[in-house]
């Protein structure tokens, strides 16, 4: 008899924060790759446009509505889509939004909303699913953290302190799964072209980067894509049972300079 028994066949997906960047881009590619998807979102409009992407593909997805800071929120959302679904075997946390500000000049409040948003929202939800995944014996949750882990930069410090509390909560949450049969992962990006962050003026754009540079933060201007990071996370839950990919680190290549003598493609 084998030490660990297959992942079932029928691997059902909660994927909050997905109405735009890594967590649509995961719904879609977990979607591609077989699995019925929820979608979790505020814009539950935007949801919907990668729903019937996944839909029309010949997958099988929902879009919900979910409010990451509200706890009503998360369990309708997770009672909902496991009505539809079935229970959730996969969990990706990727809900967020970035405020920047010097740590002296955010207002209190502004702070503690990123804090509520990106670590106690994650708390929330891998508190209302973790057990059930227990009681199976098996299953995965996602954690996206954030390269400002290990590199914090100026006018982060909310987002720093939030995403510090988050790799904790996951490491913590390793040591108390062991021997479960549920595996909780953490994925590090560095910096990503999402909507968060982007819609930031040209003026507060300057200033970001004008503290960044003394530190060697923007070392190159390429960014990584969404997709990079669905594969990663595509990859974390595919593994099988018996193994554990506890941390993933995915960094944006610098482009390679262009030197006389290459083909324009």
């Amino acid at each position: 008899m084998p030490r660990f028994e297959p992942q079932p066949t029928r691997r059902p997906v909660l994927v909050a924060g997905a109405s735009s960047g890594i967590g649509a881009a995961t719904a879609v590619m977990l979607g591609a790759a077989g699995h019925p998807v929820a979608l979790g979102a505020r814009r539950v409009h935007k949801s919907q446009e990668f729903v019937d992407q996944i839909n029309e593909a010949g997958g099988e997805a929902v879009a919900l509505p979910l409010d990451i800071t509200d706890t009503a929120s998360i369990d309708e959302f997770v009672t909902k889509a496991e009505a539809q679904l079935g229970p959730a075997e996969i969990v990706v946390s990727g809900a967020g939004d970035l405020d920047p500000g010097r740590s002296h000049e955010i207002t209190n409040d502004d702070f503690a909303a990123q804090v509520n948003v990106h670590l106690l929202g994650a708390q929330r939800l891998y508190r209302r699913v973790a057990p059930e995944m227990i009681s199976r014996r098996r299953g995965d949750f996602v954690f996206i953290s954030s390269d400002v882990v290990m590199r914090p930069r100026p006018q982060m410090g909310a987002y720093v302190a939030a995403k510090r509390g988050v790799e904790g909560l996951a490491e913590v949450a390793q040591m108390e799964l062991e021997g479960t049969g549920v595996r909780a992962s953490l994925v590090r990006p560095g910096q990503v072209m999402t909507g968060m962050g982007m819609n930031f003026t040209p003026e507060v754009a300057e200033s970001v980067l004008n503290d960044w540079i003394p530190f060697g933060l923007a070392r190159h201007s390429n960014f990584l894509k969404p997709e990079h990071l669905a594969t990663a996370i595509l990859t974390i839950v595919s593994m099988p049972r018996g193994a554990h990919m506890r941390l993933v680190e995915v960094e944006a290549e610098a482009p390679v300079p262009r030197i006389e003598g290459d083909k324009k493609k």
